[in-house]
């Protein structure tokens, strides 16, 4: 199994990419998607390079599923919102690429990785460092990007059978429609 892991972020999404062959997970690629290059009022246009971007990771790396991190609520309703539009963004683009996906808390990856859900950022690089058997710590946007899809690689097998069992998300819910949108045109005069 190759899974794509992603942290959202609208300046700059980390994304990692490992494979897990039994329970051995092998290091494939990291990296970050910026849009600092963008004018921060062209939101339109910074989307649409997370968008792109995925794609070409999902493209390049042909992984089976994804691990996306769950927004949390900020203190700035208008910083969560935007955070939340990247967010919709790439995981349009996974599930436009046929991926399953997944989601996980921050304290949810932190606790996988580290142990301790309150780890800081230079923690989660060292145990990535160390689980991925990294010649270097990977930068933190990568870090945690590679730490949700350790994350997956430990806790995905267990979700997807309470998925299938529950008939809920996951593979389960998507095997048991019928593949067609649940678009119902509105009134009209």
């Amino acid at each position: 199994m190759r899974i794509l892991g992603i942290d959202p972020g609208l300046r700059v999404t980390g994304f990692g990419v490992v494979d897990m062959v039994g329970a051995d997970l092998a290091y494939v690629a990291s990296g970050t998607i910026s849009t600092q290059h963008l004018d921060t009022r062209a939101l339109p246009s910074r989307l649409k390079v997370l968008f792109d971007g995925i794609g070409e990771v999902v493209q390049r790396y042909q992984p089976t599923c994804a691990s996306v991190e769950i927004v949390f609520v900020n203190v700035n309703p208008q910083s969560t919102l935007l955070l939340g539009q990247a967010r919709g963004a790439l995981i349009t683009a996974l599930v436009t690429a046929n991926l399953p996906v997944a989601e996980y808390t921050a304290l949810q990856m932190k606790q996988a990785v580290v142990g301790y859900g309150r780890a800081d950022k230079t923690q989660i690089q060292a145990m990535v460092q160390r689980l991925l058997s990294l010649p270097g710590l990977p930068g933190p946007d990568a870090a945690d990007a590679l730490g949700l899809a350790i994350t997956h690689a430990h806790a995905g097998k267990a979700m997807a059978r309470m998925a299938l069992a529950d008939g809920v998300g996951g593979a389960g819910a998507a095997a048991s429609g019928n593949g067609k949108s649940s678009y119902k045109d509105g009134r009209r005069r």
